[in-house]
């Protein structure tokens, strides 16, 4: 049990090591490297919320249903990580921001997914979760004091950084406790299409708002 525990620690250390390594500095990049405008930087950020929006389809509709969970966080950190890696060298905002959209719709899922896995294979997740999930805190503090030490705000290492690490978690999931799929019901199945109805009508809203934000900055 201990070896588990160890090993869920560990994974979301990684996990957020990650998501901390790249998102908070971005700004500085973009701003004050790339020479981006405040408009393109947030449509940058923007890129995070499309991808919550469409990861509980993802997450709860499809990869928790017919796959193991460790092979999908392997494949969507991988993945992750050559996009992650291909937008550190994009220098326009064109290629830069459709390269980020990919990676964000690989990353955001995992969040879900990390979850789920832990408490697959926890006895009493209640008390055992939160011991767990404050090395996710402590990854996202780290990667900010690595890269705050090393004077990289506004550079493109800290991409580069979580791209590797990406890989390295990727790689890592494979080795994580088997995790099968809920089993449910399938695409063509009336069942399937309720639950994407139930999903998709709440968020409407949210897409309204977000083409809204984004046809201002256009203008």
């Amino acid at each position: 049990m201990k070896t588990v525990r160890f090993k869920l620690s560990l994974m979301m250390f990684l996990e957020y090591f990650i998501w901390g390594a790249w998102y908070v500095t971005m700004t500085t990049y973009l701003g004050r490297t790339l020479k981006f405008q405040g408009g393109d930087i947030g449509l940058a950020y923007s890129t995070v919320s499309i991808a919550a929006m469409v990861s509980p389809f993802f997450v709860g509709m499809i990869a928790d249903r017919f796959f193991p969970t460790e092979k999908i966080l392997a494949l969507l950190h991988i993945l992750g990580g050559v996009l992650m890696y291909w937008a550190s060298t994009r220098q326009t905002f064109s290629s830069f921001f459709p390269t980020l959209l990919g990676y964000t719709l690989c990353y955001m899922p995992t969040l879900a997914l990390t979850n789920s896995l832990s408490f697959h294979h926890m006895k009493d997740p209640s008390q055992e979760f939160p011991r767990v999930r404050v090395l996710g805190t402590i990854g996202w503090i780290v990667a900010g004091l690595i890269i705050g030490r090393l004077g990289w705000e506004a550079a493109s290492t800290p991409m580069k950084m979580a791209a590797w690490v990406s890989v390295l978690m990727g790689l890592y999931c494979l080795m994580m406790p088997h995790t099968p799929p809920n089993g449910g019901a399938s695409f063509d199945e009336g069942p399937f299409v309720c639950r994407f109805c139930d999903w998709f009508i709440p968020h409407l809203h949210s897409l309204a708002v977000l083409l809204r934000v984004h046809q201002s900055l256009l203008e």
